[in-house]
């Protein structure tokens, strides 16, 4: 029973709503595809369910060719969530949606659906802010984060942005650089700085 109810939200509400978007319907997977990106959405029902309670997470994720390239890694068409280079759980883009669903006896089905469409909205604003593979590489390393680290130092080489590269380098030197791994890191970042001829800084 409630899982039916999720099956015709996905079918009623949600794929009408992704396809008018451009996104089409793979599985639970909702893909659209640009010239540089692909855009998705993956419906993740939840290992717990039971007949009283379906729960789902929706996962985002945006898949870059040119970086699967530097990780010398096939193309792919219709990657899996977790083989995209940018990857958050919708509540982390959408700060007024849940990161998990819940569908019981007692659930408001048109709340849920409003909320539920909402948020993937606020993602697709998202997601057009993000136009290339330098946009994914732009996010990760104003955080400054470690994820992408090696192929965000490759990008930036190679367009000639070593400007970029080196304040990555410096901001996660300071934010990484006292712990005990960072030393791993730092050993590849350098080994790549050095392939591009560009002066590397260690701490």
């Amino acid at each position: 029973m409630l899982q039916q109810i999720f099956n015709d939200t996905i079918k009623q509400d949600v794929k009408p709503f992704l396809s008018k978007r451009g996104f089409a319907k793979k599985g639970l997977n909702f893909y659209k595809t640009t010239e540089n990106l692909i855009y998705m959405f993956n419906f993740q029902k939840s290992s717990g369910n039971s007949a009283d309670n379906v729960m789902f997470y929706v996962n985002c994720g945006i898949y870059a060719a040119e970086l699967a390239r530097i990780q010398s890694r096939e193309i792919l068409a219709a990657p899996q969530e977790s083989e995209c280079h940018f990857r958050a759980r919708i509540g982390e883009i959408a700060e007024t949606v849940p990161d998990r669903f819940s569908i019981t006896p007692d659930t408001n089905m048109d709340d849920l659906r409003k909320t539920l469409l909402s948020g993937l909205e606020e993602v697709i604003h998202f997601y057009d802010t993000m136009t290339s593979a330098r946009s994914l590489v732009d996010y990760y390393t104003s955080g400054p984060f470690l994820h992408l680290g090696e192929e965000s130092f490759h990008l930036l080489l190679q367009s000639n942005d070593a400007a970029a590269a080196t304040h990555y380098l410096k901001a996660l030197q300071e934010k990484y650089g006292t712990e005990k791994r960072w030393t791993i890191f730092e050993n590849k970042y350098e080994a790549i700085f050095n392939k591009y001829g560009v002066e590397f800084d260690k701490l």
